[in-house]
């Protein structure tokens, strides 16, 4: 389980840092605000990441939620450091409407989808275990 935190917490950082490295060299015209209770969200969020996936037994499960946590960390820092909002360098514009996210939302996005992923195919792989009562 150790090992697993520290593949989480490990892997959280190196993308934290990766997406504060990039909003701090990238020019960004759009910057979204965020309320101070999106940002206990955001911490609450990174905390139970951390003290609950490393109960599963999955290195896979860990990395993805270390990926998540990266993005979270990455935006939930943006916030504090910049004052018009966390910026958003990324931006997709339509006929009427447009896209501007950061490499934050795009760590959450596919962390998410890593550990959900792992968490479906555990719980294929263990669903006699499911049906047990607790």
């Amino acid at each position: 389980m150790q090992a697993r935190r520290a593949i989480l917490i490990c892997t959280a950082l190196v993308f934290a840092s990766i997406d504060l490295v990039h909003k701090s060299l990238a020019y960004s015209e759009f910057h979204h605000p965020r309320t101070p209770y999106v940002t206990l969200v955001m911490g609450a969020l990174i905390a139970a990441l951390v003290i609950l996936v490393p109960r599963l037994p999955s290195n896979v499960a860990a990395l993805g939620a270390g990926i998540a946590c990266g993005g979270a960390l990455g935006n939930l820092v943006s916030l504090l450091a910049w004052t018009q909002g966390v910026p958003d360098p990324f931006v997709i514009t339509g006929a009427t409407q447009g896209l501007a996210f950061n490499l934050a939302d795009l760590f959450a996005v596919g962390g998410d989808s890593l550990l959900l992923s792992v968490v479906v195919l555990l719980g294929l792989q263990r669903r006699a275990a499911l049906r047990e009562r607790v």
